[in-house]
């Protein structure tokens, strides 16, 4: 294994860009970009080099990322439940199922939306095999292949509507 600062010179910036990708926000992009390296130091025992190291770092970026959104969601969503509670007079009990179905369907919606992009993003600027996207994602070698397929088609569908 390479000494761990070479390995964060070499790859920070395609983990950044990573990030950037899921967050679209740049403060929070360096922020998880920091904690993949944490951990990653943190649990470079258990990397056998059987993928590439670039393969290794972006699943470790995108359980961060998965982290945050879900530590970060809940709380957004348990604050407006709150605030829709007190000011209608319906009690926690009524809102909890619905706000819980809600969720799921909205975190899947974009769970879907989001792995187009990952999958084009890993594959075309992180130079990675479908089989590596499918070992980040844990998927289907051929699971990344259709979403790559599915995302570059609708990638050129929107370009070409732009341009009318």
């Amino acid at each position: 294994m390479q000494d761990m600062e070479v390995v964060y010179r070499q790859h920070a910036q395609t983990v950044f860009k990573y990030l950037m990708l899921l967050t679209h926000e740049a403060d929070l992009a360096e922020e998880l970009t920091q904690e993949t390296f944490y951990q990653a130091v943190r649990s470079i025992d258990r990397f056998d080099e059987s993928c590439k190291i670039t393969t290794w770092l972006c699943a470790i970026a995108k359980n961060q990322y998965f982290s945050y959104m879900k530590k970060h969601v809940r709380m957004k969503a348990d604050s407006a439940v709150d605030r829709m509670v007190a000011g209608a007079g319906i009690t926690e009990a009524a809102m909890s199922a619905e706000q819980e179905v809600m969720q799921q369907v909205g975190q899947m919606e974009l769970l879907k939306k989001l792995h187009g992009r990952e999958v084009l993003y890993l594959r075309m600027f992180g130079n990675l095999s479908f089989r590596e996207i499918g070992e980040v994602m844990g998927k289907t070698e051929n699971w990344a292949r259709v979403t790559f397929f599915r995302a570059r088609t609708n990638l050129k569908r929107q370009l070409e509507m732009d341009e009318t």
